[in-house]
């Protein structure tokens, strides 16, 4: 089975319930398994400010999908919960991220493994630290605590353990 980290977040309409919708429909894929979840945070908006904060979270995947069809899927999803693409680091009500998928490295135009900006992003590598703290950028080979120590300032602040809202 083939590994693979997304990134869920969410500020518009109630985003605490489309993050657990979103995994919730993750989990009822053909050809995936949701494996764990970390902790749900709350995280200050990068780019476009003037916006509520997103609530942000990882989960780690396992399946048979290959990550054309694993980035299928999750644009699915966010079309299903109402996501509508008006703005670049704009609101949203669903945020799906493919993260990384092994240890591919993939550019393509509308794919790029590993995330292009996982290694900026306080929002994803907090909760990918707590679910995955081995995990290593295929490009730098730094492990995700070290990509922490010079990703970005925004404020994460944990709201909800692994077991408690996720489940």
């Amino acid at each position: 089975m083939l590994r693979s980290y997304i990134g869920v977040g969410s500020n518009l309409g109630e985003p605490l319930l489309n993050c657990q919708r979103a995994i919730d429909l993750l989990a009822q894929q053909g050809g995936l398994e949701v494996v764990r979840r970390s902790s749900l945070y709350k995280t200050e908006p990068l780019g476009y400010t003037s916006q509520p904060w997103f609530i942000n979270g990882v989960v780690e995947l396992t399946g048979s999908l290959s990550p054309r069809e694993l980035l299928k899927r999750l644009q699915d999803i966010e079309l299903l919960l109402g996501r509508q693409r008006e703005r670049r680091w704009g609101p949203r009500t669903l945020d799906l991220d493919l993260l990384s998928y092994e240890d591919w490295v993939l550019q393509e135009e509308d794919l790029m493994i590993p995330h292009p900006r996982i290694a900026e992003r306080r929002f994803v590598l907090v909760p990918l630290a707590e679910i995955a703290p081995d995990w290593r950028h295929p490009q730098s080979n730094r492990t995700v605590q070290e990509l922490l120590q010079t990703a970005g300032s925004e404020r994460v602040i944990r709201i909800s353990s692994a077991c408690g809202m996720w489940s």
